[in-house]
């Protein structure tokens, strides 16, 4: 082909095909001459056909070897390499080598690509680059970390090319120190201000969880395009700070950058995560203004945002309208019946699966085990054709997410006896059902295996660490953790924010969050929480108003953590305003809020309004049904209660642990001794939850007040758990009504070593002594309290008066 007919080709769409005389060529040693025939598409549809009978020169074998390459054409890219060495181009001509090692490593061969770089007697840094690329694109992380090593040490230096490259490595293998060591590389070169790096490296800080040197790099850029904007917001949305990722977004929406799919669908995916439709809805809008609702990772967003904003219709039409549906699309349709407690039409829409590979499998066990529905995603994990460590991850994580440590644990040994490599999702499950066991021993020894990991590094597990020696009540473990943090984000600060909290050390919790660079609305509702479950509503409620006059949005789990406060102080007048917050922000309809604040209503008194609102909620979720179960139960109203829990079986919602507290509650209250030795044993027979020392608790509280003292008795010594307070004090208080002065003297025994400053076991015993004419005694326990300096405290009730 004539050198003038170069541009043209490297214009135009090319389908070429190499003649009968290649062929011809690979059967004969001997080169002869050259036919190819090449077809032109132009943009009349017209076609021209070009005949070539001398050889090749260099610069088109390079545009033809660039077309197999956009091709993966390697049948016919093989033959042009079969020709160049007949024509001995590739003795001198670098750039046609790495044309060759481009074609090669994008076609998938990477040996081949790898043995012509080899053989280069010059190699650079393009050369180099396109390997790195090839290796990361096909999946084979390590491999291209390795190359980027080598081409150090072989003194060739990296362009811009090359560090987005092996930064998009980093961010892929989540190595944030391997990310830093290159960042410093980057800063010597002078490429700190070059877009393509630092967009990189945005995305590398992102994906590693490092958020807040992200935003930095972020804010720092001298010029940003839609991809820097996007890269942040992903990063944003990915990391938990959904919140952060919307102020982005309507902070990109005044400048020239024009959203793109990727930012529609990252956006929206924060939307559904906050649980804001309405926020979402007007992103809805924009997107079509933009011309990307028919982008199929954008219907796929929305259909993923109304399922999970409860909005199921909605999330199922715009399913219906997306004309190219994927298997994300369906295993998203799947899911958001199965969260929304649509089992039977996820189980339909799974069968109509025109194609079902391990993601179709692996979300559809995700969204059972994620909902509940255990013993199901099980049978689908067993039924499984192929599995991978995600899909093991699934399992396991709805195990430890539903309250079955042991469960999980040994799931976990099964992973391993597998031959199945742990991930740090993997750990983070693991040490979740550490956590929820309160087993510190164990959680140490899972940590000493994420160490020798190689985890150790991982932001993600570092957090799910502190996490759970805070929930083993081990703080100061997981400060020390927290302190060898090189680079805490903001998830690591709240998570050790959390974890004073849950151990009662609330002052620790309040210096360290005003020690916090920056806060964000999980942050506020970490100390409000930690206030508001120590018993100290008013601080719950001054930090609110705090919160709100710092211009920081509400999300649900603030929500839910203020209205716990609201009725743990029965004021039922903000419990109000609250409720107003909630549908002027459009999140009235979310299950999740929903039942904290029937929560509040029946906590404050007002049960019928508690009732009306659940009559409204669709669908109704554990918490929503054992808000009812428990409201009627402190209230008195039994049967109510216990009606209630055998609608929610037949409604096919299982029940947690919380649920049969509310049951044998009403049990208790009612005096149904039998009903309430059934539940207990039902408890554990049917649905495998162990009974807490608050469900013994309760059963002693329960045999005692009908006069089965012998049987408390029995029972709180074969409990297999170390007894609380509240256990001793049920069967003391059992021992004062029915005067029984042996089984009174050893729960006091017990309640005086548990705490011997508190007044109220002297007192009860002091009666029991009285009540049976043991005046000695009674003056003895008197004369205790006395040396103590003890007395009884007055009651009070909390009532709250219109002003």
């Amino acid at each position: 082909m004539a050198l003038a007919h170069q541009s043209r080709i490297q214009k135009k769409i090319m389908v070429f095909f190499i003649g009968t005389v290649l062929r011809h060529q690979r059967r004969n040693s001997a080169a002869t001459a050259l036919q190819t025939e090449i077809y032109y598409n132009d943009h009349n549809a017209t076609s021209a056909r070009v005949l070539c009978k001398q050889p090749l020169d260099s610069s088109t074998c390079a545009c033809l070897l660039h077309e197999c390459a956009n091709k993966k054409a390697v049948v016919e890219g093989k033959l042009i390499h079969g020709h160049i060495i007949q024509t001995g181009f590739e003795c001198h001509d670098i750039f046609l080598h790495n044309t060759l090692v481009n074609m090669y490593a994008k076609c998938g061969f990477l040996l081949d690509a790898r043995r012509v770089l080899e053989q280069l007697p010059e190699q650079d840094v393009v050369s180099w680059t396109a390997i790195i690329a090839a290796y990361y694109s096909y999946g084979h992380l390590e491999e291209a970390l390795a190359f980027f090593r080598q081409m150090q040490q072989a003194g060739i230096q990296a362009n811009q090319a090359t560090f987005a490259s092996v930064l998009r490595v980093c961010a892929s293998l989540e190595y944030v120190n391997q990310g830093e060591g290159i960042h410093e590389e980057i800063i010597r070169r002078g490429f700190q201000a070059d877009i393509i790096v630092v967009n990189a490296l945005v995305d590398m800080y992102s994906k590693c969880g490092v958020v807040n040197i992200a935003r930095d790099l972020f804010d720092k850029m001298p010029q940003r395009n839609v991809v820097s904007w996007t890269t942040v917001i992903v990063g944003y949305a990915q990391n938990g700070c959904e919140e952060q990722a919307i102020q982005l977004f309507e902070q990109m929406q005044l400048t020239d950058a024009k959203p793109n799919a990727k930012t529609f669908a990252s956006v929206l995916s924060a939307c559904a995560n906050l649980g804001a439709l309405e926020r979402g809805m007007e992103i809805h809008r924009e997107a079509m203004r933009s011309g990307y609702q028919s982008d199929v990772s954008v219907g796929n967003a929305l259909v993923d945002m109304y399922s999970k904003c409860g909005s199921i219709d909605d999330a199922r039409a715009l399913f219906n309208e997306i004309c190219e549906r994927n298997v994300i699309s369906w295993t998203t349709m799947i899911a958001g019946y199965v969260k929304n407690g649509y089992f039977d039409e996820a189980w339909n829409l799974f069968q109509e699966m025109p194609e079902r590979n391990v993601v179709s499998w692996t979300a559809m066990i995700a969204g059972c085990a994620q909902n509940g529905y255990i013993d199901e995603a099980l049978e689908l994990f067993q039924d499984m054709p192929k599995r991978n460590v995600v899909s093991w991850n699934a399992m396991l994580a709805g195990y430890a997410q539903n309250g079955y440590g042991e469960e999980a644990l040994r799931f976990f040994c099964q992973m391993q006896l597998a031959g199945v490599k742990p991930n740090s999702k993997t750990f983070a499950s693991v040490l979740k059902a550490c956590s929820d066991l309160a087993d510190r021993e164990l959680g140490m020894g899972i940590h000493g295996k994420i160490v020798r990991s190689g985890f150790q590094s991982d932001l993600f597990v570092e957090n799910t660490v502190i996490d759970m020696y805070a929930k083993c009540a081990s703080i100061e473990n997981a400060r020390k953790e927290f302190d060898r943090m090189l680079h805490p984000d903001v998830v690591s600060w709240n998570a050790m924010i959390a974890g004073y909290a849950q151990n009662g050390l609330v002052n620790e919790a309040f210096n360290l969050f005003l020690k916090m660079p920056d806060r964000d609305v999980i942050s506020w509702t970490a100390i409000i929480a930690g206030y508001a479950q120590n018993g100290k509503g008013d601080e719950a409620m001054k930090l609110f108003q705090q919160m709100q006059q710092s211009g920081t949005k509400l999300n649900r789990d603030t929500i839910a953590s203020v209205l716990s406060a609201c009725a743990n102080l029965a004021a039922l007048e903000q419990g109000k305003q609250i409720h107003e917050e909630m549908v002027r922000n459009g999140i009235e309809s979310d299950v999740f809020v929903g039942s904290a604040l029937l929560d509040m209503y029946a906590k404050c008194g007002n049960i019928e309004i508690a009732h009306k609102l659940f009559d409204k909620m669709s669908p109704r979720n554990v918490v929503a049904w054992t808000a009812m179960i428990v409201g009627y139960a402190m209230h008195g109203r039994c049967k109510e209660a216990l009606n209630f829990f055998e609608q929610m079986q037949r409604s096919g919602v299982r029940p947690n642990p919380v649920t049969f507290l509310g049951v044998l509650s009403a049990c208790c209250h009612a005096g149904l001794v039998d009903e309430g030795r059934l539940y207990f044993n039902y408890m554990y027979q049917h649905y495998h939850i162990t009974p807490t020392v608050e469900h013994y608790g309760c059963m002693i509280d329960l045999l005692g007040r009908a006069g089965h003292l012998d049987e408390a008795w029995e029972f709180i010594n074969k409990m297999g758990l170390k007894p609380d307070a509240t256990a001793w004090m049920s069967l003391l208080g059992a021992c004062r009504i029915y005067n029984n002065v042996r089984l009174g003297e050893c729960a006091a025994q017990r309640l005086f070593e548990l705490d011997s400053q508190n007044a109220a076991p002297y007192i009860l015993l002091s009666n029991i002594y009285a009540e049976a004419g043991r005046r000695d005694d009674t003056e003895k326990v008197r004369k205790m309290m006395r040396d103590s300096r003890l007395r009884k405290e007055p009651g009070c009730s909390w009532i709250e008066v219109n002003k």
